[in-house]
């Protein structure tokens, strides 16, 4: 006879067996390695080894009592919320609320119920936040943040994820975005703030998820989220993605249009996980074959809307075709292992290898030509990239009562070995009739080796009841060779400071000060300036208060600021300018609401005021003279780029009906500006004395969802731009064109949990 107990190992074992089949499978697909295909393997190989033959015996002289798992539905309903109340963002594990600096975060529930895919998408949802288009191979996720840019600020758990590529949300438990200058935290950075994507890890349950979607423009996305609990402290969690759209947009010579075609993979396994020494090892793989969409010229300051010879050029307008390509492979490993010397005290180290390949031609426009089969009208942008790093980041965490005060005090080191290639590709074709491939290439490629190094140091003191300072102050070194005749390597050694006042007038009533700062040497954009200049260097001044309504089912956030940048470099890797101002600064004040009103209803919600203006207009050296030229002086006083005086966004749910639910929202922003402010005689901008850069009108874009959920199954229909809004997503800052954003969408999606 078999016992029971041998049953259930072996149905563990057989059902383990077939998993690892499955990665083993996936692996051949995707290059994710065998690492965790044999890491699965021999779990599972433990997890039956683990009962002795004493333990089985005895398992089958006494009868046991079944496992009763007993959770907290409260609980799992505040997590599965809006309202996010763990994040890392502070460097350590702690409530959004309690953090002295302004933090969004976007729960896995708001992507999956706005049917989100990319991490763009998501981000849709963070007021203050507008949208580059690329230019000069800062092509991927490109943002600014209070008006300043982000394209150095994306984090992967804690650890930077700064390659250019197009990022996707199906392997993430939420998004964090901290605001304000945070380079004591996170090192080298710009003003804005930081964006955390914070993994999903494999936990200690069975829980496994898939869904189907499909829509018009082609749209159909798989996902699968499958977790298996291994033994008492381990588990595994697989999330598998394949999604395929294309746009509104076409090239009237041929019919294709632009589309996104995306893979992932990511694997997380946990051992003695809920124990004092905890180890997570996770791996994610993703690839892209997008055809690119450089989008359309400005003229006359607006986006271009006329006739030319043989037709119309309009926001429909699609230069590119199925020739043209943004290929990427992204191939991410992570050990994360963490030891609780007490409850109060912890290490918790990161090693991390990444490698992040891609190659891109994308046609961007033209003002007077329509587009050609041949792709002979507007010009060619293309790029191979190669951007490898290796990340060794260790934190120290500790609680203790000194001298009659409460102390939090954290301290770590930091290691990150960047190698970075770039090249542009060779025309294989002819200029009337252009062809290249994401493997020949052309030209002398622009090369950088970096090595970095941290210590910080930060202490959280409650001094009297209920008051507390923070404290903190981080070290950067750099040592970093390029292949630049010009500027062969870079130097420096960068202090960078944190610190705060909060009052906690209560248990959902947070009130704080707070003063942070941030550098960067532009050591990411593979070039340097000629004669020597500072870094940027930002700081931000910010007064904000966070509350809890409701018994904590309702936070309500507001905060006041100045960020103040000197020495604000150019992203723009082919601009001959370095410098796009010698002093920005911003003023703003932001509001936000997330959680649930009701039972019923749940909202998430931000408004964020900016008023960002030139102070300083850029000094520039000549490459070849080292020559010092001022930009024009009547860009003082101005407008930044890309950044409205308002965005607004709402988003809205409500359940009736027992298993119905219905919700929608908006995203407005309001006017943007795209300009050159390094320019040495800008009279196009200034006609008639008069300050006219390209602009971007306002917008407001509506989307609607309604959803029949059951406990194991659901079903929902999303309509993103209700209205057919014709609107203008992105635009490239310097001026030269902008990306429309895609027109009525309907998504039918399918989800089933078991």
């Amino acid at each position: 006879m078999v016992s029971p107990k041998g049953s259930i190992l072996s149905s563990l074992t057989s059902r383990a067996e077939k998993t690892s089949i499955f990665i083993c499978s996936a692996s051949r697909v995707f290059p994710v390695g065998a690492m965790m295909a044999s890491l699965m393997m021999a779990s599972t190989a433990f997890a039956a080894d683990a009962t002795p033959a004493a333990t089985t015996a005895a398992a089958e002289a006494t009868q046991e009592l079944p496992v009763v798992k007993v959770s907290d539905t409260a609980d799992k309903k505040e997590k599965d919320g809006y309202q996010a109340t763990k994040t890392r963002v502070g460097k350590m594990l702690q409530d959004p609320q309690d953090v002295p600096q302004a933090v969004t975060s976007v729960t896995r529930k708001l992507m999956d119920e706005q049917q989100v895919g990319s991490l763009r998408e998501a981000l849709r949802n963070v007021s203050g936040l507008t949208f580059n288009a690329a230019e000069g191979g800062r092509s991927g996720d490109n943002m600014m943040l209070r008006g300043f840019y982000t394209f150095g600020d994306i984090y992967l758990d804690g650890i930077r994820d700064t390659a250019q590529y197009n990022r996707e949300t199906f392997n993430l438990e939420q998004v964090d975005v901290l605001r304000g200058s945070a380079a004591m935290l996170f090192g080298r950075g710009q003003a804005g703030g930081v964006i955390n994507q914070v993994t999903k890890m494999a936990k200690l349950e069975d829980e496994n998820r898939i869904t189907g979607s499909l829509g018009n423009y082609d749209y159909r996305q798989f996902t699968g989220d499958f977790n298996k609990q291994l033994t008492d402290t381990a588990a595994i969690r697989v999330n598998v993605m394949d999604r395929y759209e294309e746009t509104y947009r076409k090239n009237p010579a041929n019919g294709d249009r632009p589309s996104f075609d995306r893979q992932g993979i990511a694997v997380s396994f946990g051992a003695g996980i809920g124990t004092d020494n905890e180890l997570f090892l996770n791996h994610v793989y993703t690839q892209t074959r997008d055809v690119p969409d450089y989008g359309v010229n400005f003229v006359n300051g607006r986006p271009i809307n006329r006739a030319v010879a043989g037709g119309t050029i309009n926001d429909g307008t699609f230069y590119g075709s199925n020739k043209t390509f943004d290929n990427s492979d992204t191939r991410i490993s992570t050990a994360i292992f963490t030891h609780k010397f007490s409850e109060d005290t912890q290490i918790r180290t990161q090693l991390r290898h990444a490698d992040y390949e891609r190659a891109y031609w994308a046609k961007t426009p033209s003002a007077t030509l329509l587009p050609t089969d041949t792709l002979s009208a507007g010009g060619n942008a293309t790029r191979k990239l190669d951007y490898e790093t290796l990340t060794l980041q260790s934190d120290f965490l500790t609680k203790f009562n000194l001298a009659g005060m409460k102390h939090q005090f954290l301290t770590g080191v930091e290691y990150l070995k960047e190698d970075s290639y770039r090249q542009s590709l060779l025309n294989l074709g002819t200029t009337a009739n252009p062809y290249y491939t994401s493997s020949q290439v052309t030209g002398t490629p622009s090369k950088f080796k970096a090595d970095n190094y941290a210590y910080y140091v930060q202490d959280s003191i409650e001094f009297i009841p209920k008051w507390e300072v923070l404290l903190g102050v981080r070290r950067d070194e750099m040592r970093a060779d390029y292949s630049s005749t010009t500027s062969p390597s870079l130097s420096y050694g960068e202090n960078s400071y944190r610190t705060g006042l909060s009052w906690h007038q209560n248990d959902a009533t947070h009130y704080y000060l707070s003063w942070s700062d941030s550098f960067s040497p532009t050591a990411d954009l593979y070039q340097l300036t000629v004669a020597p200049l500072p870094p940027e260097r930002s700081k931000t001044a910010e007064l904000g208060g966070k509350w809890l309504f409701l018994d904590g089912d309702l936070s309500f956030r507001t905060a006041i600021y100045r960020t103040t940048k000197d020495w604000e470099r150019s992203t723009d890797l082919e601009s001959t300018a370095s410098v796009l101002t010698k002093k920005r600064r911003t003023d703003g004040i932001e509001f936000e609401v997330a959680g649930r009103i009701t039972d019923n209803w749940e909202m998430f919600s931000g408004l964020a005021f900016m008023d960002a203006k030139i102070l300083e207009v850029a000094e520039n050296v000549n490459a070849n003279t080292g020559v010092i030229t001022s930009a024009d002086p009547r860009f003082k006083g101005q407008r930044a780029r890309n950044t409205p005086p308002v965005t607004f966004n709402m988003w809205t749910t409500y359940s009736f009906a027992e298993n119905w639910k219905v919700g929608g929202g908006f995203e407005a922003k309001g006017e943007r500006y795209g300009y050159n402010p390094s320019t040495t005689n800008a009279s196009s901008i200034f006609p008639n004395g008069e300050f006219t850069p390209n602009k971007l009108p306002g917008y407001t874009r509506w989307d609607a969802m309604v959803a029949y959920e059951q406990p194991k199954w659901a079903v929902r229909l999303n309509v993103k731009n209700l209205f057919d809004k014709e609107y203008y997503d992105a635009i490239y800052d310097n001026g030269g064109f902008s990306v429309p954003g895609n027109r009525r969408q309907a998504i039918l999606t399918t989800e089933l949990k078991f």
